[in-house]
Parts: C-alpha cells; sequence; structure tokens
C-alpha cells in the first residue's frame, strides 16, 4: 500500500529501502523540538532538570542534550551511566539501589569518570552501611539520595519512623554524602491533569514538610521527583528537581494519556508485511521481539499509514494484523508504527535510523541497551 502525500505525512522516509525491518527510525528534528520543549517547561533553568537515560540509551542524544546545556542525567543501570560519563555527563544519578557486584563496578565508575559526579540510592540502614565500608576501603565519599516510597511501592522507604532512622544513620556514616531526597511517583497517571496534579501534591505533602526541614540545616539539600506523567506537576514547584525519559521520543501511551504535554513523536518503528496468508489477514515483521509486549495485544502499536485494522497476535518474529483493505496490500509494503511504550521498544534494537529532511542520513548506536560496556 502506498502511504498519502509527503506533506502530510511526515513521518515518511524517501529512502525507506536502505532500512531494514523491523527497525527504529529516529527524526531528528522532532528530537530537538522536544529537547527545547523540556527546557521550555521549566524556563531554560537547565539545574532543573536530570532526564532519564532510560528511553534512548544512545550516546548521540546524550551529547545532544548535553549541546543544549542539559548536563545532569538519571539512569538505571551501570551501562547507561557509564554512556553518559563517556559523553561528559557532569552529573548522573544511578536511581537503582545497588546490590552484589553492583557496588563494586559504581566504584569503578567514580574512578573511571572523574570528571563525572555520580550518585545513587538507599532506602536502608545495611544498604548504607555497606556502601560506606566499600566508600572507606576505597578512600572516597558516595554521594546518596535517599529513595522514599510515597505510594507506588516498587522502592523506596516510607515516611515514618523507618526513615528518621535511616536519616540519622546517613548522616553518621564518614564516607557518604547525603544529597537530598528521591521520590518517583510513576503510578500516577490520571488522564485528567488536575486530578493527577491533586494526587501527586497529596502523595508528596509529608515529603514537602521533611525537604523544607532538611534545607533548614543544609540548603545544597536537592529534591528530585517523578518522571514524564508528573512532569508538568513537578516543574510548578521551582524546588523540584524534574526527570523525565519518555518525552524526548514520546510514544502512544503517553502521547494519549498525558493531553497537556505537547511533545511529538520522534522515534518510530519500520515494519513490512512478509505474509498475506489469508482473506483480510496480513503479516508484518513485528513480533514480540520487535516492540515491548508487556502490555495487552491491544496497547503494542499504532500504524500511522494503516486504518481499519487489528492487531490479532504476536509470536516472536511475526504480527498478525486483521486489516479491512487487504487487495490493496502487497508483501513488501512499509508501515510506519508508534509503539505504544516506547523505553522497553528502544531496548529491543542495536542501532536507530536517523531521519533528516525525509531522508535516512545516519545510524546512531544504541549503546546502553547492553547491561555492560566497558565496567
Amino acid at each position: 500500500m502506498t502511504p498519502g502525500n509527503l506533506s502530510s505525512n511526515w513521518y515518511l522516509i524517501n529512502n525507506v529501502s536502505e532500512l531494514d525491518s523491523p527497525s527504529i527510525a529516529l527524526y531528528k528534528d522532532r528530537l530537538l523540538f522536544n529537547i527545547h520543549k523540556m527546557k521550555a517547561m521549566v524556563g531554560d533553568d537547565v539545574s532543573r532538570l536530570m532526564p532519564h537515560v532510560k528511553t534512548n540509551k544512545m550516546p548521540k542524544v546524550i551529547a545532544l542534550m548535553i549541546s543544549n546545556g542539559i548536563t545532569r542525567f538519571k539512569a538505571s543501570t551501570i551501562a547507561e551511566a557509564e554512556m553518559a560519563a563517556q559523553e561528559g555527563a557532569h552529573e548522573v544519578l544511578i536511581a537503582h539501589q545497588l546490590v552484589g557486584p553492583k557496588v563494586d563496578r559504581f566504584v569503578s565508575l567514580i574512578e573511571h569518570y572523574p570528571n563525572t559526579v555520580f550518585s545513587t540510592l538507599t532506602d536502608n540502614i545495611a544498604s548504607a552501611q555497606r556502601l560506606n565500608v566499600v566508600a572507606l576501603n576505597n578512600k572516597l565519599r558516595i554521594e546518596i539520595f535517599i529513595d522514599i516510597n510515597n505510594g507506588m511501592d516498587r522502592s523506596g522507604i516510607e515516611m515514618g519512623a523507618g526513615l528518621d532512622e535511616l536519616l540519622l544513620e546517613v548522616n553518621n556514616l564518614k564516607n557518604l554524602y547525603f544529597r537530598g531526597l528521591h521520590v518517583y511517583d510513576g503510578h500516577l497517571r490520571n488522564s485528567d491533569f488536575q486530578k493527577r496534579k491533586e494526587e501527586i501534591e497529596h502523595g508528596l505533602k509529608n515529603v514537602n514538610a521533611l525537604y523544607a526541614q532538611l534545607k533548614k540545616k543544609d540548603p545544597n539539600r536537592q529534591l528530585i521527583c517523578g518522571g514524564t506523567p508528573s512532569f508538568t506537576a513537578h516543574l510548578l514547584e521551582e524546588s523540584r528537581i524534574c526527570s523525565p525519559g519518555t518525552c524526548l521520543f514520546w510514544d502512544w501511551g503517553y502521547g494519549d494519556k498525558l493531553g497537556e504535554q505537547e511533545f511529538k513523536y520522534a522515534a518510530l518503528l519500520i515494519t513490512r508485511v512478509i505474509s498475506k496468508p489469508k482473506k483480510g489477514i496480513i503479516t508484518l515483521d513485528l513480533g514480540h521481539k520487535g516492540i515491548a509486549a508487556e502490555n495487552p495485544i491491544q496497547n503494542r502499536v499504532r500504524i500511522l499509514n494503516l486504518s481499519d485494522y487489528e492487531l490479532l497476535s504476536q509470536s516472536e518474529e511475526h504480527g498478525v494484523f486483521k486489516v479491512k483493505e487487504w487487495d490493496k496490500i502487497k508483501v513488501g509494503d512499509v508501515f510506519y508504527g508508534v509503539p505504544y511504550h516506547i523505553c522497553p521498544t528502544i531496548n529491543l534494537y542495536d542501532e536507530a535510523a536517523v531521519i533528516e529532511n525525509g531522508n535516512k542520513v545516519d545510524t546512531w548506536q544504541i549503546t546502553a541497551r547492553k547491561r555492560k560496556i566497558n565496567i
């Protein structure tokens, strides 16, 4: 099927025959738009931005953000943190409690990349004590944020006596430097922004009181909050550092839910018809090894240049669709898809085709999809 004209279909790639499928196409102008939009939303105060690199995992994307003044980042893995440091990040927070060999790998990061300030999270006394011992043995001072659980129940420590004890212990551990608090409220995704904002602020009521106390003792204490869904709420409070990530590439899931956020789709999937096994059915080379598949079958991909279709099933390398205009579709036809969830989709690929002015002009490596780069 031949898609519509180029003027209305921004996503069409003139030399798409050069792109294998399934693959990622990254539209550079839209990526830059999203970077500039993210900055504008915090009044160009880049000190308030700590974008999460888990979405993009690409050195070239990090370099673009740095060239636009964004130099602080959040990461989930040692590899993501190392990638950011290699590109010249000034600061990287690994927002994941370090256990097992990751503690020693974290120390190696600090030693190998002295121009980057690394920090990590803790939510319990035993982990804090272990970090302190490792720091002491390596003649370091490890920078930490205390991770607070304010309702997501995925990580962090709840407000209360346990947190008070942890704060006391951390302040007594001489080889740890307590930077502040980290709160992730990714469970709050109400499509009504006002309701979402109210839920976010309700969840932070006690955290705000604690943070105010900490700031009185040390004005340098920081409060790092949220991800993309809560970005538009947290940016209204100038004391908070914001950590959006998905907004750089955007996806169908957040695009439908977060109506107040005006980001653009910057990363699409290129997929082709590989079979027409029966009337009304086509199969694309887009199985669950080609797109994030943790959501229900109806929430996997939105095809931009196809209407009246339904994704019936996926196997490893096949996506079976029911279509209305079956007779007009040929084996080999190209389709452009918006992932419902871009972050784990990017993680399935080694590289992305860079699109400028309707043409593939470059290939960028998705380096940090690896669990280990050097360290």
